[in-house]
């Protein structure tokens, strides 16, 4: 190997140390037996070389003007846009939970009610909640859960960790979400332990919650709920869910059968807690999230800078 392509490769061992595993110049220099002054040497070449390229994501840039302007528009309490100009497409999701989390932490006080929807996006969320020193913290499910499908909600998974994170137990709710007849979702709303947890949700003052789309590929379509005819009208009159009630473009739920037969918090109880948090991290869920802030059902918004800008466009 000459000494050209040698001094490439250990410039591109020492990047990859130093900015993805985040080593400092001197672990690195004792790891690789060389000097702190080489590993440096070896940094400034790679940059040079254009091994690697530095992308400064400015935060007084585009997404604060579009956090402004969407909390204008639908009135909101507060709008978190996420910086995408560096992230992969792949790592959106990934990245917009980490912000949504970091949000959360910073409101939770001792004796909150947490009430959770369910999902990727959910379940994203609570991989990056950090443990908070907080005392009587309570996390509920705020919609049924259980499914006959393969398909995973991430429901259990989301609710252990958020309830992980705040030292707590997880209050589930072990029911399908939609069920065949309206009379067995009254009946088990009657009993006991089910109306426990109901109550818990309506007290929640901090409620996080995505929403769903009417694509083919939407969860709740492939859980097995919904009849084909239920499937293609939804798919014709609405524009997603929320909390697995559907709702058309100014937030108007859309078919009453099936909603009265999905269990879970009613939607003008959204409307009433201190923090209802919507997160959305995916275009696709734009129209339904115009539906659920138009409607009043979130007061706080977490989203994707590119969502965001659709959002503004958005017209009902």
């Amino acid at each position: 190997m000459n000494t050209m392509a040698k001094r490439t490769q250990d410039a591109l061992k020492v990047s990859k140390l130093y900015y993805q595993q985040d080593l400092s110049q001197v672990e690195i220099a004792t790891l690789m037996h060389i000097s702190r002054p080489t590993v440096s040497r070896l940094l400034q070449y790679a940059r040079e070389t254009g091994l690697v390229r530095i992308d400064i994501a400015d935060p007084s840039g585009e997404a604060p003007n579009l956090a402004e302007r969407i909390q204008q528009k639908y009135g909101l309490k507060h709008v978190v846009v996420v910086p995408m100009t560096t992230v992969a497409p792949k790592d959106r999701l990934d990245t917009v939970g980490e912000a949504a989390s970091d949000y959360i932490e910073s409101i939770v006080q001792d004796d909150d009610i947490i009430g959770l929807g369910w999902g990727r996006t959910l379940y994203a969320i609570g991989t990056h909640l950090a443990p908070k020193d907080v005392r009587g913290v309570t996390v509920v499910q705020i919609k049924g859960s259980v499914s006959n499908t393969e398909s995973n909600n991430f429901a259990f998974e989301s609710a252990n960790a958020f309830a992980a994170a705040f030292h707590t137990l997880p209050q589930y709710l072990p029911l399908p979400v939609i069920f065949d007849r309206r009379e067995t979702r009254e009946l088990v709303e009657q009993e006991t332990y089910i109306s426990h947890i109901f109550d818990m949700g309506r007290r929640a003052n901090i409620a996080i919650f995505t929403v769903g789309s009417v694509q083919d590929s939407a969860l709740l379509f492939r859980l097995g709920y919904l009849t084909k005819d239920e499937r293609d009208r939804l798919q014709h009159e609405a524009v997603g869910d929320v909390l697995s009630r559907f709702i058309d473009r100014t937030g108007r739920i859309i078919d009453e059968d099936i909603d009265g037969r999905t269990i879970g918090l009613h939607l003008d109880d959204l409307r009433n807690k201190p923090h209802s948090i919507l997160v959305i991290s995916t275009p696709i869920k734009v129209p339904a999230a115009h539906g659920a802030l138009s409607a009043g059902y979130a007061n706080t918004l977490v989203i994707d800078e590119i969502s965001a800008t659709d959002l503004l466009e958005f017209q009902s």
